[in-house]
């Protein structure tokens, strides 16, 4: 399209110019010979001196004339020389650029819609193209740019990113949230000073490898961990800080309890294990009468049983907590598993003469469950029942149907549980009473395997009481539609 073009506007540079030398020429002519016809029709009296001096102007006229045409010229083909690198060729490029991209595109079509006019005619054509493939490209970078706002917006980890100001320039609501960050904060000292964090933009941009870019903090009631890190520009410097915090309160609870089962156990150990050595070396020392030896025998053995039951009881978490215990269920009655189990205690409730009556109110439909472990929790039950009552107490158990689930209701007369401590009862070894479990035998695991047993078998288990009146448990068990 351009082709040539440059010689075009040349030649139009010159024509106008010869137009533009011809008008001043014929003016300046004119205004010479206007001059010598105002002299002859004057009555000068040196009119020779006078002619001879037009003369001499109309000669310098003509020569000023040639030299602006000569001028003239070259101003000319230094403006076409300068349209023809700066201006022509780049615009020749970029059409050739643009013939290339509708050549390639037109060669993709050419079995469905034939062959297409390769040579672009019309540079109104060319931007047509460029505008669209750049109205794609920036339809493209907003979508990007909405999906990464959304993703900020909805993730669970807080993200604030700094300029190397220290301002803000990116936070989501996470980071908010985790740091109760308010309107005044709007730097990272505002946010991190608080905290007496030994850390500051300059050690994470420019001692990134000696400085501890991960710290933990404290916020209210919860824990979070920040992980710092600079980001860079496209030329490899600095621009900033970015910083990713995660709640890790669940965390540091779960290996606050870990540290908290692991004393528990040793000290729940340690106690029989100390009385059995005790009471073996004594034996040991010396002579003793058979009712001594007896006495000190059954202080072994009973201290042994704990350990065992302690042992079982931990190998059971064990399995729930590893999965590695598989959950088999099956159809079964649990009117008859609840009486069942009522008569395998019987000598214990004989023992503190309670009064025990079981009851199902209506048809219950079979539960699907693992029979073994369901036996497990309703022995628990019956059992805490049965310690935690004093004689000639009375206990009693309804078994009946509601919704999709069966239920078992266990109801005594005991000494109850303080309000406080039912949210923790279902934690491992927490106990309302230590010296008093301990006294009775109990491990302080019983509710906390049922709860992981009922779990497995999708089932609930809640515990309402008052201290001095009794407990009341309700146990949930699905049935099989």
């Amino acid at each position: 399209m351009f082709k040539n073009i440059q010689f075009k506007i040349i030649l139009v540079f010159f024509l106008i110019g010869i137009i533009i030398i011809s008008g001043l020429g014929i003016f300046f002519l004119n205004s010479i010979n206007n001059i010598n016809i105002q002299v002859q029709d004057g009555q000068v009296q040196e009119i020779q001196q006078i002619t001879d001096i037009l003369n001499q102007l109309n000669i310098n006229t003509k020569n000023i004339l040639i030299i602006v045409s000569i001028v003239f010229v070259v101003i000319g083909l230094l403006i076409a020389i300068f349209l023809s690198r700066f201006v022509i060729y780049p615009l020749n490029k970029l059409i050739q650029s643009a013939e290339k991209i509708t050549d390639d595109e037109n060669l993709s079509k050419t079995n469905t819609k034939g062959k297409k006019n390769k040579d672009v005619k019309d540079l109104k054509n060319v931007f047509g193209i460029m505008t669209t493939e750049l109205k794609d490209k920036l339809s493209e970078v907003s979508t990007q740019k909405n999906q990464i706002e959304t993703i900020l917006l909805h993730m669970t980890d807080g993200i604030i990113a700094f300029n190397m100001k220290g301002e803000i320039i990116l936070i989501n609501p996470a980071a908010k949230k985790f740091l109760s960050i308010g309107p005044e904060d709007n730097t990272f000292e505002d946010i991190f000073k608080k905290f007496e964090l030994n850390i500051n933009m300059e050690k994470i941009i420019y001692l990134e490898n000696w400085t501890s870019t991960e710290q933990r903090i404290k916020v209210e009631d919860r824990y979070v961990n920040v992980f710092f890190a600079p980001f860079k520009n496209e030329t490899d410097r600095p621009n900033g800080v970015i910083a990713v915090i995660q709640d890790i309160t669940e965390h540091v609870q779960l290996d606050n309890m870990q540290k908290e089962f692991v004393a528990d156990v040793s000290h729940e150990l340690k106690t029989p294990i100390t009385s059995i050595m005790g009471y073996a070396d004594t034996l040991l020392e010396g002579e003793y009468d058979k009712e001594t030896q007896e006495k000190f025998l059954n202080v072994i053995a009973t201290e042994a049983r704990r350990m065992a039951r302690l042992v079982t009881d931990l190998l059971t978490l064990s399995r729930y907590d590893n999965n590695k215990k598989g959950t088999q269920k099956e159809s079964f009655d649990l009117g008859d598993l609840v009486k069942n189990c009522q008569e395998k205690l019987e000598i214990e409730i004989k023992k503190k003469n309670h009064n025990v009556s079981c009851f199902v109110t209506a048809d219950v439909p079979l539960v699907f469950a693992n029979r073994y472990d369901i036996e497990r929790v309703i022995l628990n039950i019956l059992t805490n029942s049965i310690k935690y009552t004093p004689e000639k107490g009375e206990i009693k158990i309804y078994v009946g149907f509601v919704y999709n689930d069966a239920y078992i209701k266990v109801f005594d007369n005991g000494i109850g549980i303080p309000e406080e401590d039912l949210s923790r009862i279902f934690e491992r070894f927490y106990r309302v009473d230590k010296a008093r479990t301990r006294e009775m035998g109990g491990t302080g695991l019983g509710l906390s395997i049922a709860k992981e047993i009922l779990d497995k078998n999708g089932g609930t288990i809640d515990i309402k009481s008052v201290v001095g009146q009794g407990t009341e448990v309700v146990i949930r068990i699905p049935t099989r539609n």
